[in-house]
């Protein structure tokens, strides 16, 4: 039996650890170089900054409450946006962490250095080693240590809000705006990664006593709280120290507490930023080691990674791990720089997170049932994400790069060790999968309600037999007669660019006679208005789609085995007609159409193409046939898209008129000669066209399912107006 982890974190614990992974760089290093890009208005970016994080805490805390698993950002994104973007989410979440960690201890000995001398690097590893070995030892006295940590710094800080206010001086505030608005948010993507804390404590979810009432008040409760709090300090530093001076300082607050607290206050101050540095870097540690953990447990990193120590109940070789990270870190690594691309990534996981709760929201996930749920749903979660993007676009070049950079190596990791490990899919893709079949479906209603009433040309040859002509009238007269259509049978004469036209329509020869006896016997054989004629030309090709324009024709039904229109020259002359047809294209082919009771409807993937449908339903209703609908589907496909196909092809059968059957046809990459085994025992099948970006896509699917069939087929092709654009089709092909 799996051991589990123990539940002992109260919400006390779970304030604490959310306000100790928060105040701790990002406001005893980051004001100094915010107020830079700002000037005095640093004070509103950690406003705004505290705000567009709101969404995220919010969406999070649902999220926890409905999954209160070890791995928090990874859980969600994992669940919601699917593994790939779970791996995403995960490795980068993990790095940046360490990375901020890092840079936490790395920055706090600067202060120690305020008032002894010490040297940075060696002190901050000796803090790391400390820090690793006490979240070895379990949950429960990190908790412990983070609520001593987090009394004592706040007092410090209390004070110093509290004595510092009498020392400020009003001008220090003069030219508020004058850095303009550019200043603000670029100084609020700079500040935004202080907030980065406020979700980690759903990263051990798994840990937290009564998890549906803990989580999100400590989650909320603590951002309200920190917002507050790095606002009022923030706010007594600008009026206290001169921007000059203040402008690049490594010690901000202790500058301000040199001029308001004298000797005291300085000595508070850097005890109180050495234990925020310590927090937030103990605080990094118990949550980032946490996502190796749940990423092993799903399959996403080695096994070993998911192993709980028998002593201790802690994921020993994931926290060692991260430690091992973090150190390497502080000894050889530019930190502070990391530390701005961690910042740019973690904006980028937080719009996933609000996306990922969309997901949720929109799904018909019956295991998810959130305790807390985010108020003004969707707006939150939009303003959240659209003001993540809006945050990441003034970060810079670099910090983006680095984001790229992060996400392609976990992308990278995802395709070599993750993608053949598993096989299930997240929520988001079920949820896209559902809106683009109603979309379909409410197409395929408009397409087959206004079907009716075609005029319909069917081109025939001298050498057109009459048995293939009866087939192709057929097919013709079955989709006029939904309406008032009419059905035109022209044959084109092709005669030598040497022989004038003019000589050769008046003449009729033998071949002529026989076509139109033998169109009117035809004729009288179908419930349908049938014209009939001949057309000489030098081209039969331009004269084909120079009929269908002039005399207005909805639908073209052509022989697609007739020699004559695979005989040009230079260029295939059937697909010159495809590509210059002024309406949709149905082409013909294999054996004879004779009686049909039962015809298939095939596609490789996607959702079918509405046309293709509302020509079957035609057929099968004038017939009195049966339509299956043939969908293919891997061994290996989940139960919800199974399950999303069916609900799919259930609704297209209320849309059509003739009885629809449902089949999903196993394959495991041999798509076509599935599929092909699939239609043997029907008498029609019905398939979709390769266009040009569908060929270079996904190569010729539907040409060789018509090719390969053994029934008589019929291959849809629509007109360019009724296609849908190539981002149209990557999302029906990803959804599907």
């Amino acid at each position: 039996m799996p051991k589990e982890l123990e539940r002992d974190l109260g919400l006390v614990a779970v304030i604490a650890i959310s306000i100790g992974a928060m105040v701790g760089s990002g406001i005893f290093i980051l004001p100094a170089l915010a107020l830079k890009m700002a000037g005095p208005a640093v004070i509103l970016a950690y406003l705004v900054a505290g705000l567009l994080v709101l969404p995220a805490a919010l969406s999070k805390a649902e999220m926890a409450t409905a999954m209160p698993e070890a791995g928090g950002t990874y859980i969600y994104i994992e669940r919601g946006m699917g593994p790939l973007l779970g791996t995403v989410a995960g490795l980068g979440t993990w790095f940046s962490l360490s990375f901020k960690g890092a840079l936490a201890l790395v920055g706090g000995v600067p202060y120690l250095v305020v008032l002894f001398e010490l040297p940075i690097k060696p002190v901050a590893l000796g803090l790391a080693v400390v820090l690793i070995a006490v979240n070895l030892l379990g949950a429960k006295q990190t908790g412990r240590l983070q609520v001593g940590i987090v009394a004592v710094m706040l007092a410090a800080l209390v004070w110093f809000v509290a004595g510092g206010v009498g020392s400020i001086e009003p001008v220090q505030y003069d030219g508020f705006f004058d850095k303009g608005a550019g200043g603000l948010f670029a100084a609020t993507g700079l500040v935004f990664v202080s907030y980065a804390g406020v979700t980690k404590i759903a990263s051990v979810a798994e840990e937290v006593e009564d998890p549906d009432r803990n989580i999100p008040l400590g989650i909320l409760g603590s951002l309200g709280f920190t917002t507050l709090l790095y606002v009022l300090i923030v706010f007594v530093i600008v009026g206290i120290v001169p921007g000059k001076e203040l402008a690049g300082s490594l010690t901000p607050m202790a500058d301000a507490a040199q001029v308001a607290l004298a000797e005291p206050g300085v000595i508070a101050v850097v005890v109180a930023a050495v234990l925020a540095l310590i927090s937030t870097a103990n605080a990094g540690i118990l949550s980032s080691s946490r996502y190796p953990f749940a990423m092993a447990r799903d399959q996403l990193m080695p096994a070993s990674l998911s192993t709980i120590s028998d002593r201790f109940n802690t994921p020993t070789l994931a926290i060692s791990l991260t430690g091992a990270v973090m150190l390497v870190l502080i000894a050889f690594v530019p930190i502070l720089d990391i530390a701005k691309l961690a910042s740019a990534f973690k904006i980028l996981v937080f719009v996933l997170i609000n996306l990922a709760l969309v997901a949720f929201r929109e799904s018909d996930v019956e295991w998810y049932d959130p305790s807390f749920e985010s108020p003004l749903y969707p707006w939150t979660q939009a303003f959240g994400a659209i003001g993540g993007l809006a945050l990441l676009t003034q970060m810079g070049t670099v910090p983006l790069v680095g984001a790229v950079a992060i996400t392609l190596g976990s992308i990278g990791w995802y395709v070599v060790y993750v993608r053949d490990r598993i096989e299930r899919e997240g929520v988001a893709r079920d949820v896209v999968r559902r809106s683009v079949g109603r979309r379909a479906v409410e197409q395929t209603r408009a397409t087959v309600s206004g079907s009716g009433g075609y005029e319909v040309l069917v081109p025939v040859t001298e050498t057109t037999s009459e048995a293939r002509e009866a087939s192709l009238l057929h097919v013709a007269a079955d989709l006029a007669r939904q309406g008032s259509g009419a059905v035109r049978v022209v044959q084109f004469d092709e005669v030598p660019d040497q022989l004038p036209l003019e000589r050769a329509s008046t003449e009729q020869s033998p071949a002529d006679i026989e076509f139109e006896e033998r169109t009117d016997r035809l004729a009288a054989d179908v419930d349908a208005p049938v014209e009939y004629g001949e057309i000489v030309s030098h081209d039969t090709k331009h004269a084909i789609v120079n009929f269908a324009k002039h005399h207005g024709s909805d639908l073209i039904v052509l022989d697609q085995d007739a020699p004559e229109l695979h005989s040009g020259l230079f260029t295939d002359d059937f697909r010159w007609i495809l590509d210059h047809a002024p309406c949709d294209v149905l082409a013909v082919r294999g054996p004879e159409l004779d009686s049909v009771e039962s015809l298939a409807i095939v596609t490789d993937r996607g959702p079918y193409d509405s046309l293709k449908i509302a020509v079957a339903d035609a057929i099968a209703a004038e017939a009195d046939a049966t339509i299956e609908l043939l969908y293919p589907v891997s061994s290996d496909a989940t139960d919800e898209r199974r399950e999303t196909v069916r609900d799919y092809h259930d609704e297209i059968a209320v849309v059509c008129s003739a009885p629809i059957e449902s089949t999903l046809v196993e394959t495991d990459g041999e798509t076509v000669s599935d599929l092909t085994d699939a239609t043997r025992a029907v008498d029609l099948v019905v398939v979709g066209d390769d266009d040009r970006v569908h060929r270079s896509l996904f190569g010729r699917t539907h040409d060789r399912l018509a090719v390969e069939s053994e029934s008589p087929s019929i291959q849809v092709h629509p007109h360019q107006s009724r296609r849908p654009s190539v981002v149209e089709r990557l999302l029906e092909r990803v959804a599907f």
